[in-house]
């Protein structure tokens, strides 16, 4: 665990000009300063957009966890789309990259020593690809998308939960833990295909095929493997993952640039639906690699007898289901649109032998408008519950039973979040945010402190994030 290096204040100086910057950016004097001699809109014209991303949070931890500290890091993406029509006269296709250049040092890491990163940005400072893709539309039924991509940014995915900053909220901590290099999630792409079908507005199908382990094997973590995102690897075990998705009562849909590449999304602008909007999704994926047990050798001994070869029993194949649902609950009438409040409810799990984690969920509600005169402000309060497999605590319980020495038996992690985004302008939000994280680590002893037998204290997290698009 590293100790947080620099000057007093530096989180609050580079918060500080981060949101200057963006005031500068955004006033109606500069309305058109980020488009210089017309580049940016020449460019579209010819089928070609170009967008900034920044992310930036100072977060503290003064309470629990490994240690207490103060950090700032952030997240600077460039993303490049294109029209293949327009460009090359390649009717249907697009294409997708994007590359983020992260900065800083992350709580979770350095500090709290939990398992749910504190934030969905977090991660080893570098400047690194994360997408290249191309996708092939097939008239308004189906989309084939090929490339270096990944399943977290479709699959999974609350649209409610997106507002938190802690990553389980993202990419749950049940597919981050269990799957090589964390599974192909941020900051680890990887490449793969993905087919989407949406035969109607109510149904959608997916099903995508990755290389199972994006940064491949060896020591340190996958940053550390993969520093610039640029293995490519093609020959690991697969990773497949498919998903069915029902919408109730959905809003038009569109066509619209997010955050990372165009996409078909609902439009609460474009009129009402017939009654509160909601979205229920069934999936489930599958890895065909080999899996260390968690308790287990070879010979059947435990891994913490000392009679045992430490060479974990091996599994075929690992798998996950899960479910994800989004309802709004209710809306304010005389505003319409998606203004209101709106719930999410996530469930995963898998096998306990062969996984850290073999269950979790996340539950939580949003409110979009509640003051009146913010009526694009949202908050939230969100709880994510991660449990650690049975197959982990009671190889736990052997080494106690076997040394005599009472250590700490991993049992869960569970965080609790609450947040309140700000849209300062079009563009341009801060998000004050409190997290509790109960067993950092899974109720586990500090890794800075590895005599004693007593778990991490409970943690306590503030912070705020700014976030930038133009």
């Amino acid at each position: 665990m590293s100790r947080y290096v620099g000057p007093p204040g530096t989180a609050a100086r580079l918060l500080w000009w981060t949101t200057v910057l963006a005031a500068e950016l955004t006033s109606p004097a500069r309305g058109e300063a980020h488009d210089v001699a017309g580049v940016r809109s020449n460019l579209a014209d010819a089928g070609v957009q170009l967008s900034l991303s920044y992310y930036g949070e100072a977060l503290a931890d003064p309470s629990g966890g490994a240690q207490q500290g103060l950090i700032y890091d952030g997240r600077l993406g460039l993303i490049v789309d294109g029209d293949l029509d327009k460009l090359v006269g390649w009717g249907g296709a697009s294409f997708h990259a994007s590359l983020h250049l992260i900065h800083g040092t992350g709580l979770s890491g350095a500090y709290v020593g939990n398992l749910m990163a504190v934030s969905g940005i977090e991660a080893p400072a570098t400047t690194r690809l994360f997408n290249l893709w191309l996708e092939q539309a097939f008239g308004a039924v189906a989309t084939l998308r090929v490339g270096q991509t990944t399943a977290a940014q479709e699959f999974l995915i609350s649209q409610s939960a997106n507002l938190f900053v802690n990553s389980s909220f993202g990419w749950p901590l049940i597919t981050a833990a269990d799957l090589p290099s964390g599974g192909p999630a941020y900051p680890e792409a990887a490449l793969g295909a993905r087919l989407k079908v949406t035969p109607g507005p109510k149904l959608s199908f997916m099903v995508a095929i990755f290389d199972g382990d994006p940064a491949g094997p060896g020591p340190g973590g996958p940053v550390d493997r993969d520093p610039h995102g640029l293995a490519f690897r093609i020959d690991d075990s697969p990773f497949l993952i498919g998903e069915v998705g029902y919408a109730m009562n959905p809003f038009p849909i569109v066509v619209s640039n997010h955050q990372e590449g165009s996409e078909r999304r609902a439009n609460p602008a474009a009129g009402p639906a017939s009654g509160p909007p909601g979205t229920i999704k069934l999936g489930a994926w599958y890895h065909s690699g080999q899996f260390a047990d968690r308790r287990f050798d070879a010979q059947g001994l435990s891994l913490a007898d000392p009679n045992s070869t430490g060479q974990p029993l091996q599994h075929r194949g690992n798998w996950g289901l899960y479910m994800v649902l989004d309802q709004m609950l209710w809306r304010i009438v005389d505003a319409g649109g998606d203004r209101g409040l709106s719930g999410f409810l996530r469930a995963s799990l898998g096998p306990d032998d062969r996984n850290l984690v073999d269950l979790y969920a996340d539950v939580g509600f949003t409110f979009k408008g509640l003051i009146s005169g913010r009526p694009d402000d949202t908050c939230g309060i969100a709880l994510a519950y991660a449990r650690i497999s049975p197959q982990a605590a009671d190889r736990d319980r052997d080494q106690a039973a076997i040394t005599g020495v009472p250590i700490p038996i991993e049992d869960y992690e569970a965080t609790l979040e609450m947040t309140y985004q700000l849209q300062i302008v079009d563009g341009w939000s801060l998000q004050p945010d409190v997290q509790y994280i109960v067993h950092p680590g899974g109720n586990v002893v500090s890794p800075l402190d590895a005599g004693s037998t007593s778990p991490m204290d409970d943690a306590l997290v503030l912070g705020v994030r700014t976030m930038l698009r133009f």
